[in-house]
């Protein structure tokens, strides 16, 4: 395993073809400033092209996911009566980096240590796959501060909860606890606090020595089917299988099933 990459914000690693990306702030819960979202985004993009990385995770440093925006700066502009343009900021600080965990062609974990809050919610739903610790939480915060859902997270949690769950999240702002987001759909795996480490790690690793192009490909299928009527997905299904029946990975995957022995995927 590589030693971390530091900033001030943001901790980079390499564990054989698994990036990890380590929200860095734990003084004030990983909250989200202008430095930390320029440092994440450009990290999801340099992670997304980088062909030895066939798996990432998003986590936390100390006790927390992400306690969502640093209201620090904001109620700092409120007090000069500046023009507040939240909706710029969104397109600026949170969208490329939502986007870039979507539009990635390889699997993104978002192993959540601790509470998950406001934009850190929108983080963690927006990833493909949710773990959490025994201690974790989560809550949709944004109208305790009066306003509405973001970093896509109005998009995504219909989707993993549905429509009543989602809705009741989003206007209480009540904590969930990661039994709750267990059984909502939310997670799709706890652990103890003692073992969490161990255990996401070990998920990426698996992933990461998977069917690489395959898991882009499932991805690809995913994000097009809530966006597509039943029968122009299926002709798309058809196109991504066609696809993935090219690949090496599927060569060696039949090879390997009809030997009887565990497949050894390149990630092409």
């Amino acid at each position: 395993m590589s030693a971390p990459a530091r900033s001030s914000t943001l901790r980079v690693e390499r564990d054989g073809h698994v990036a990890i990306l380590t929200l860095d702030r734990p003084d004030v819960l990983n909250a989200f400033d202008e430095a930390l979202t320029d440092r994440l985004g450009r990290a999801l993009s340099h992670v997304a092209e980088d062909a030895s990385v066939r798996a990432v995770v998003i986590t936390g440093a100390g006790r927390a996911f992400s306690a969502g925006q640093d209201l620090r700066d904001r109620a700092a502009a409120i007090e000069r009566s500046a023009d507040l343009r939240l909706g710029d900021e969104l397109r600026r600080r949170y969208h490329p980096a939502i986007g870039a965990i979507r539009s990635m062609r390889k699997p993104v974990i978002a192993a959540v240590n601790g509470v998950a809050a406001g934009a850190g919610f929108g983080l963690a739903v927006s990833c493909d796959i949710r773990v959490a610790a025994a201690s974790a939480s989560f809550r949709a915060g944004w109208g305790k501060v009066g306003l509405v859902p973001d970093a896509g997270s109005a998009y995504f949690l219909p989707r993993l909860v549905g429509w009543g769950h989602a809705v009741d999240i989003a206007l209480t702002g009540r904590t969930i606890g990661a039994e709750e987001a267990l059984a909502l759909g939310l997670v799709t795996r706890v652990w103890s606090d003692a073992e969490f480490a161990a255990r996401w790690r070990a998920l990426a690793r698996e992933l990461s020595e998977g069917a690489t192009e395959a898991f882009a490909l499932t991805k690809d299928g995913f994000n097009a089917a809530w966006e597509r009527d039943f029968t122009s997905f299926l002709e798309l299904e058809a196109s991504l299988q066609d696809r993935a029946g090219r690949t090496a990975d599927y060569k060696e995957g039949v090879r390997a099933f009809l030997a009887k022995r565990p497949p050894s995927f390149e990630g092409r």
